[in-house]
């Protein structure tokens, strides 16, 4: 079970500190009383939204006077930091203290989760060996308290974001990025999306208990939801160290964080240009949405930040090279093109965001042109008419009649959760 949780309507900013407070007691009573040498692993930037880099604050000047105190964001595959984004979700801890995580220098591998062990858990969609290769630093220093801190909200790969996602994603190494991804997606998307325990959950899960059970560690989970103003507001607080402590919140999330609503035949979704640089992570409004937008529907994306395809130079040129062409064709093109093998988190990508020929993606941007945008698979749009034709400030939440006529389900920022019919989603 938690060490102790918080869970009520509105957790003031104020009260996030206490319980911040409270958890750092917790790991001086139960892990360390006098920690030397501590480790934060908060999510990146694209999850600035949750505050999770105010815990991290809160954090490094509890146990900094008595201990070296570092950070290390748990980036995947993502772009570094600059040291201005540091200092825009960590606050005043110096850049000296926030290490970056190499997902193609930095790596050790532990070991790996066997294949005939894979097919069982994916039943029979995925049949390779899981490799475990995780950030070094994890194991070569002496830590006498490592502390994740993690956005619980629905996610395509793991049912819900954080717990050792932070590990085996965050930290994780080029084989275990490919295999992992790509066991997900050949399972399906929208199988994942808003399950508790999804095979990829499930994998990790294991390889916790295998490798990482020794580690002097425990989780902070976050829960927000979001308010008909579109303010965000904190509602729950997990503290823990075992499983319980991420399920207690991925069920407070499926309350908070899952709409239900009817087929959607135009989606506008904004993905917030001081957090999404790429389709890798704006993408997440195709995830987020597809369970609920009708065959033939549309989804318009404003990404007023878009820049790039992926994360990494390769991975953007696989995406700009294949495109989101769907499913059956990237699992063919997989068994014949190396780079898809080798990159195979890129392949797993490009089958998430494919739309399988039941709905449309529209990209309004203002640094991908026409051609870029279009020949990934998608339609595109001038981001200067987009937001003519679609006033943000003026749009609510949920259904909205325009002058012209037209109706339109605007969701604000489609990563903090989950919309579905009812048809298409079974929590399990």
């Amino acid at each position: 079970m938690p060490w102790f949780f918080c869970r009520k309507p509105e957790i003031s900013l104020a009260e996030l500190d206490r319980l911040v407070l409270q958890a750092a007691s917790e790991c001086r009573k139960r892990i360390c009383p006098r920690p030397r040498r501590v480790l934060i692993l908060p999510p990146d930037i694209t999850r600035a939204h949750s505050q999770a880099g105010r815990v991290a604050n809160r954090l490094y000047h509890y146990f900094k006077a008595e201990a070296e105190v570092f950070l290390m964001p748990t980036l995947g595959q993502h772009q570094p930091h600059t040291p201005e984004q540091n200092a825009f979700m960590f606050g005043d801890i110096p850049n000296s203290r926030i290490l970056v995580h190499n997902w193609l220098s930095d790596t050790k591998k532990l070991g790996s989760l066997k294949a005939d062990f894979v097919k069982q858990v994916t039943r029979g969609a995925a049949d390779w060996p899981l490799p475990i290769e995780l950030n070094r630093i994890l194991f070569e220093e002496n830590w006498d308290l490592i502390i994740n801190i993690g956005h619980v909200v629905p996610h395509e790969l793991l049912g819900f974001a954080n717990h050792n996602k932070n590990y085996f994603i965050g930290l994780a190494g080029k084989a275990s990025l490919a295999a992992s991804h790509l066991a997900a997606a050949c399972y399906g998307i929208e199988n994942n999306l808003g399950c508790f325990l999804p095979p990829l959950r499930q994998l990790f899960n294991k390889a916790e208990a295998d490798y990482l059970s020794h580690l002097p560690h425990l989780y902070i989970l976050l829960v927000l939801k979001q308010l008909s103003d579109q303010s965000l507001k904190h509602c729950g607080f997990y503290c823990g160290s075992d499983l319980k402590t991420y399920l207690e919140a991925a069920k407070h999330s499926q309350e908070v964080n899952i709409t239900i609503t009817p087929p959607l035949k135009k989606v506008v979704a904004l993905m917030q240009g001081d957090e999404f640089f790429s389709t890798w992570v704006a993408n997440k409004a195709i995830y987020r949405t597809r369970k609920a937008l009708a065959f033939g529907g549309e989804l318009l994306i404003i990404a007023p930040g878009l820049k790039r395809f992926g994360e990494q130079p390769i991975v953007d040129q696989i995406i700009r090279t294949y495109g989101y062409c769907g499913t059956p064709r990237l699992l063919r093109l997989l068994k014949e093109r190396e780079e898809l093998k080798e990159y195979a988190h890129a392949t797993a990508h490009l089958i998430h965001g494919s739309t399988e020929g039941r709905f449309k993606v529209t990209y309004a941007c203002r640094d991908l042109n026409r051609a870029e945008i279009e020949g990934v698979g998608y339609e595109y749009m001038d981001l200067d008419e987009a937001l003519a034709k679609y006033p943000l400030p003026e749009l609510s939440p949920g259904f909205n009649r325009l002058q012209d006529g037209e109706e339109i389900y605007f969701i604000s920022s489609p990563a903090l959760g989950l919309w579905t019919t009812r048809e298409k989603y079974q929590p399990r």
